[in-house]
């Protein structure tokens, strides 16, 4: 037979303990990926809520469906989709895992995300830069004492899947795998500033730079300073490449940047 005695002392104990770790439940809306902390989003998209605020603002008119029909989502959800997807590399179905919607629906947005992306690339990626020459040469120097420099040139070889066609063994790269050859062109701050991505991974980085836009620009004295290349590219009037066999360092003290003198275009 139960003891009522026992059984008001359990009970007092259940309600003690209740109180001592009750605290205030939050309920997030997890339809809006912006309802979560900075912490939250950093770690799974690698922004923060401002920069995809800001994100969303940008592409929002490209992207939003024109009806919420069919619970499409928002602008906000497909912006973080795309994000994850580029954050992680992960596969569409571990993203829509993730994000719990369906692979289609996963692979329509990253498309669409990019795409929207894509039609802005000209405003954000512009040579040499969105700076005055002046500060651009400026930063370089400061970081080894190389005058009149304006970006620094190399190539990456992203990976691809195997594609068909009589043209697949163009995409096999000298570490024997399918890739597409981009050379991009950079600044003091790693900003990128010239793109091209449209290479087989089998094409050298040289050739790349010898029929892109920018070396017919350069070529033409365009702009006032040069690049920086690796070995991979050949010495030219506009385009800077290691010496085989350098002199030890100098051991004189930094001089004033002599780009201060070369005007500011």
């Amino acid at each position: 037979m139960a003891c009522p005695l026992l059984d008001d002392v359990v009970d007092e104990e259940v309600l003690i303990l209740r109180r001592a770790f009750r605290h205030e439940r939050v309920f997030r809306d997890r339809a809006d990926p912006l309802a979560f902390s900075d912490e939250y989003l950093t770690e799974r998209y690698r922004f923060s809520g401002d920069g995809i605020r800001y994100l969303c603002r940008l592409l929002g008119p490209n992207i939003q469906h024109r009806t919420a029909r069919s619970h499409a989502l928002t602008v906000p959800q497909m912006v973080c989709v795309a994000l994850r997807f580029f954050a992680s590399g992960m596969f569409l179905y571990s993203v829509g895992d993730a994000e719990n919607l369906n692979k289609a629906t996963i692979c329509r947005t990253i498309r669409n995300v990019s795409l929207a992306m894509k039609s802005l690339v000209h405003i954000f990626i512009t040579f040499p830069g969105h700076r005055r020459f002046i500060h651009i040469k400026e930063e370089f120097y400061k970081i080894a004492a190389f005058p009149n420099v304006i970006g620094t040139v190399d190539c990456t070889h992203i990976r691809i899947q195997r594609p068909s066609g009589a043209h697949e063994g163009d995409y096999v790269n000298r570490k024997s795998f399918h890739s597409i050859n981009v050379q991009m062109i950079c600044d003091a701050d790693c900003l990128i500033t010239n793109l091209e991505a449209k290479w087989p991974g089998s094409v050298h980085d040289s050739r790349i730079f010898r029929a892109s836009r920018i070396y017919q620009r350069l070529s033409l004295g365009e702009f006032s300073g040069v690049l920086l290349g690796d070995k991979g590219y050949a010495c030219e009037t506009f385009l800077m490449t290691p010496l085989q066999t350098p002199p030890n360092p100098s051991t004189a003290s930094l001089q004033p940047c002599p780009c201060q003198n070369q005007g500011s275009n």
